[in-house]
């Protein structure tokens, strides 16, 4: 069975973060179901959120990154 790892900032779902892991995971699910001629329930979706600070692309954190934006 297939097993999709998701590392997200934390801060981009904030709001109603079951909702929309929910919704995200039956996405990814349909997808790989529909790739490999699999059942949607045999995909493992997991999630890993990662605080703005914590998650860094090249040598700036994204809450860096974000706040020069400003």
């Amino acid at each position: 069975m297939p097993f999709v790892s998701i590392k997200y900032v934390k801060e981009n779902i904030a709001a109603d973060p079951e909702g929309k892991k929910a919704r995200i995971s039956d996405r990814i699910a349909q997808a790989v179901s529909d790739e490999m001629g699999i059942a949607k329930d045999d995909v493992w979706v997991a999630f890993e959120g990662i605080a703005a600070a914590d998650f860094y692309v090249g040598a700036d954190s994204v809450a860096t990154r974000r706040a020069r934006k400003k």
